[in-house]
């Protein structure tokens, strides 16, 4: 593995724990020439899965792509990292399970919308205006008084 701090490519795993159900292996490394330490995350390889944009066009599944959207969405919020993690990972996990090699975004949208309605309604509100495309104002309120109803039915 190559050490990100001074390129050397030998290190030594000083720890190694199973993450995410088993699925995820995460490895904590010591580089052998500079001693810094460093993480890397193993995981099984899959087939790709192709996203189908709204506009047709097809692109492979992005990971980084997702998550960037989901953070954005969760700025400035109460949620860790790990709960960002975890919708990746069980929204990944419901696209693969589909047993299928496309998948529209607007579906990819839905998943992480249901996540994140039941973890935080702003963060909801804000992925949602940006998958649903709230064109204006009104789409706003209808969202909103969906969540309001919702909201005091609990």
């Amino acid at each position: 593995m190559i050490c990100p701090f001074c390129a050397h490519q030998e290190s030594k795993v000083v720890d190694k724990r199973e993450g995410a159900g088993g699925k995820i292996t995460r490895r904590r490394r010591e580089c052998l020439k500079c001693a810094r330490r460093f993480t890397t995350f193993e995981r099984a390889e899959t087939l790709d899965l192709l996203v189908i944009k709204k506009d047709g066009k097809r692109e492979v599944f992005d990971r980084v792509k997702l998550r960037s959207g989901i953070i954005k969405a969760c700025e400035k919020r109460p949620i860790s990292a790990q709960e960002v993690e975890k919708i990746l990972d069980e929204v990944e996990a419901d696209l693969r399970k589909k047993n299928v090699n496309e998948v529209s975004s607007k579906k990819i949208g839905e998943l992480v919308i249901r996540r994140l309605k039941k973890l935080d309604e702003i963060a909801y509100i804000r992925f949602a205006s940006v998958y649903r495309q709230f064109a204006d104002l009104s789409d706003f309120e209808k969202e909103l008084a969906m969540l309001s109803k919702r909201f005091k039915s609990k």
